[in-house]
């Protein structure tokens, strides 16, 4: 049997890994040293949350140099004292973090469809699996308005008074966040995790209120 042509996309897939580490000079330097001494390359790197109690939470986009492995660069950054990972997963957004600032300039650029747009960017925007715009049907049920490619068909009407974290009881495979849309909501999948950090939350708000302004004044 000839090998099939078509290439492993996983094989070209980064990993994203999200670490605390001690909010301190110098902590990040030390984490990207052991990193690279495990064998990966680092390609980006985003701050995603300082905490009260003296750490952050930074998300690392990465390649596996050949020959290494996750598992490898996962014990060399919890040897390092005061350093925890959190997670770590391929990472199928492409090569890039995607920012808060360019999810602003689509979302002005497309002012007629700012929500679906938001919808659209709100998993590479938050390192998450997809994402869905519903309202609630006259039966109780959510209705469908819009929704990433990877998204349920179908999913829960949840009570979702603010940017929260949804415990979704028949589902054990999604980590689910919600956010408030007027009388509708976006609801925001991870599989597997992690969870949906409070800064996550609040940028979603932010991000969401935006989205509603630019979508008014269109």
């Amino acid at each position: 049997m000839e090998p099939d042509p078509t290439p492993d996309r996983k094989a070209d897939m980064p990993f994203l890994l999200r670490v605390e580490l001690p909010d301190v000079p110098g902590s990040l330097g030390r984490v990207a040293s052991a990193i690279g001494e495990a064998g990966g390359d680092i390609e980006a790197i985003e701050i995603v949350e300082h905490r009260p109690d003296g750490t952050a939470v930074d998300d690392v986009l990465l390649e596996t140099q050949p020959g290494a492995m996750p598992d490898s660069i996962v014990s060399a950054c919890t040897a390092i004292e005061g350093v925890r990972v959190i997670w770590i997963s391929r990472y199928a957004a492409g090569g890039n973090l995607f920012l808060d600032l360019e999810a602003v300039e689509d979302l002005t650029a497309h002012p007629h469809e700012a929500l679906d747009r938001l919808v659209d960017l709100m998993p590479v925007t938050f390192r998450a699996d997809w994402a869905v715009r519903t309202r609630r049907a006259a039966d109780g049920s959510a209705e469908v308005l819009h929704r990433t490619g990877a998204a349920p068909s179908t999913v829960s009407w949840f009570v979702v008074e603010r940017p929260t974290r949804i415990d979704a009881e028949h589902d054990e495979i999604n980590v689910l966040c919600g956010v408030p849309v007027e009388d509708e909501q976006i609801v925001v999948g991870r599989r597997g995790g992690p969870a949906f950090l409070d800064s996550e939350l609040a940028r979603m708000g932010h991000l969401v209120a935006l989205a509603q302004s630019i979508a008014r004044q269109a």
